[in-house]
């Protein structure tokens, strides 16, 4: 490679215009790419701007199209910067429909982290070259700078209380219309569901007692009830002290109802307890 040769930092102009285009033909949409693209990850001023302006209209759940966007802009004193309103509707014409609007979305995401990346080798690079530290303190400045991108592209902007109540209203017109039922993902077990109102996503919930009184037992059980019978999706569960053969052998018992002590030293199975074990696998 010639080393006099300017590359570009990694970018695709053709997928940030057909997202804009995309959102503009189809505003209801934006909800599916809120949470993992934002203004910064466009390589292009005007594109950052506009999608900006989109995000504002979306917060104040206002409709996003040509008319609205161009008052939004207007209204910051960035209409003429990114185009006028020519450009905006010059935007529409890169997609027919907003189909592919989440695949847009994620060509955009990637090439905003690989210039994070990039920025943070270069940073990387300069930390190397600091005489005066320690290794370690090198290698834990490195981490961070990895870190901080991995973590960039999941971040949630500052939020206005205005953007929320839409959301809340809506949620709590659903319980009010589905009496009985509960807030958050259920455990299995009536009474704490009744007192948690199910397992709430920005909630930690601590289990606690003495050694030997259950902890782990009362917790795979939720584990299960939330795998399969709530339909929630995979459970992912860290332990410190007990092995995941341990694990396995004690959802197996619960599952299929069979002593946890025979299964573990296979004493006491039963041609029918081996059933049940191979329907709960």
């Amino acid at each position: 490679m010639d080393p006099n040769t300017i590359t570009s930092p990694p970018q695709n102009l053709d997928a940030e215009a057909s997202l804009l285009g995309s959102l503009i033909i189809d505003s209801d949409s934006f909800v599916k790419i809120a949470d993992f693209v934002n203004a910064d990850d466009f390589y292009n001023d005007q594109h950052r701007a506009i999608f900006s302006a989109m995000r504002s209209l979306h917060d104040k759940r206002s409709p996003i199209d040509i008319l609205t966007l161009s008052e939004q802009l207007k209204s910051s004193g960035e209409l003429e910067r990114v185009g006028g309103a020519s450009y905006l509707t010059e935007l529409t014409n890169f997609v027919p429909t907003a189909a592919h609007l989440e695949q847009y979305a994620q060509i955009v995401a990637d090439k905003s982290i690989r210039r994070r990346l990039i920025k943070a080798s270069q940073d990387i690079a300069a930390i190397g070259s600091e005489e005066k530290k320690s290794l370690q303190e090198l290698i834990e400045e490195a981490e961070t700078r990895l870190f901080e991108v991995s973590q960039q592209h999941v971040r949630q902007d500052i939020t206005s209380l205005e953007s929320i109540l839409g959301e809340s209203f809506d949620r709590l017109d659903d319980l009010h219309r589905h009496k009985g039922g509960i807030r958050g993902i259920p455990t299995g077990l009536k009474n704490l569901d009744k007192m948690l109102a199910g397992l709430q996503r920005s909630d930690l919930d601590i289990i606690a007692a003495r050694t030997s009184m259950g902890k782990t037992a009362l917790m795979l059980n939720i584990a299960l009830d939330i795998a399969i019978k709530a339909n929630q999706g995979a459970v992912l569960i860290f332990s410190l002290e007990t092995s995941k053969e341990q694990l396995v052998d004690r959802l197996l018992a619960a599952e299929a109802g069979v002593d946890a002590w025979s299964l573990r030293t296979g004493e006491g199975l039963s041609d029918e307890d081996f059933e049940r074990i191979s329907a709960a696998m």
